[in-house]
């Protein structure tokens, strides 16, 4: 890695994006926890069950699992709209800390996260002796992955198979739509209360933006997010800046508003002078991937391709 131009901050992430940024470079679609003997330790639903008692602690986790048509035991506490389907169902804690004597007071068969919280929990799901998954939403790619085996796994391979279709259609309507134009230089910037990163092509929001055909100012790296380092970005002269807002969007707007201000050098990028800033709605550009897929490509081409 080049060290003179970006720091790691792979372990800086876990602390600036606590509810769900976190960095895990060994991390797998649909893994479980395993035990110190390495060998994968796995809650399966018992022959004898009728349904499976599954707990989902995560937004996007419990969005895939209503369009699949399942039901759940357990749901994360969240300020966001969750489906109306699991109004009645027990709250477990937010995504990050979620209350572990009642997820196994709910005696679960399966426990779903995200691989993006996979080095904070993996530990905590351990030491309460219950086996999570965590299911890898960092690219289209391997959510459509982890969509099809949750699919496999409990029985709902139409519905899987008929997301994962669409999404599908949906990029090959894009390459259609942008073939033969030139690719902009897009630099893309997470922004957390008080702090803001640099998404690589390896993040989620990076790999929707390669998907909408744009090229990624920071490519060759093995993580997700880095430290800014603004003199060479200036340096990469992006052609669009992309501003995405994680944990308190009003305030990381705000935020963004005055470092584009108070730090001269941002007047010296194209981005800028031609007014190719966009701010990112969260709901469509999360960290992780949610059901919006569709539209999110559609709005990174309008922004990338006016």
């Amino acid at each position: 890695m080049r060290t003179s131009r970006w720091l790691n901050v792979s372990v800086i992430a876990i602390a600036v994006l606590a509810s769900g940024c976190s960095g895990n470079d060994a991390t797998r679609n649909l893994t479980a926890d395993t035990g110190s003997g390495g060998a994968a330790t796995q809650t399966s639903v018992p022959p004898e069950s009728k349904s499976p008692r599954i707990i989902s602690t995560t937004v996007a986790v419990t969005q895939f699992m209503d369009a699949l048509d399942l039901d759940l035991v357990g749901i994360p506490t969240s300020v966001k709209t969750l489906p109306k389907r699991y109004d009645s169902v027990t709250k477990v804690g937010n995504p990050m800390t979620p209350n572990m004597e009642i997820v196994k007071s709910l005696e679960p068969t399966d426990v779903l996260s995200v691989t993006t919280l996979e080095y904070d929990l993996a530990p905590v799901f351990k030491n309460a002796n219950l086996a999570a998954r965590f299911l890898d939403f960092t690219s289209l790619e391997q959510m459509n992955k982890a969509i099809l085996d949750m699919g496999s796994r409990f029985g709902k391979e139409k519905q899987a198979a008929a997301l994962v279709d669409g999404y599908n259609a949906k990029v090959e309507q894009i390459q259609k739509q942008i073939a033969g134009k030139q690719q902009p230089k897009v630099l893309i910037l997470l922004g957390v209360p008080g702090s803001y990163l640099v998404a690589t092509e390896n993040s989620y929001i990076g790999d929707l933006v390669r998907l909408a055909g744009g090229k990624n100012i920071v490519a060759g790296e093995k993580v997700e997010y880095l430290a800014s380092n603004t003199e060479y970005l200036q340096k990469s002269n992006p052609d669009v800046i992309l501003r995405a807002a994680h944990g308190m969007p009003e305030e990381v707007v705000k935020m963004f508003e005055k470092e584009f201000k108070k730090n001269d050098i941002w007047k010296h990028f194209s981005a800028v002078q031609n007014d190719r800033v966009y701010d990112l709605p969260e709901e469509l550009f999360p960290t992780t991937g949610n059901l919006a897929v569709g539209e999110a490509l559609d709005a990174a081409v309008k922004m990338l391709f006016p």
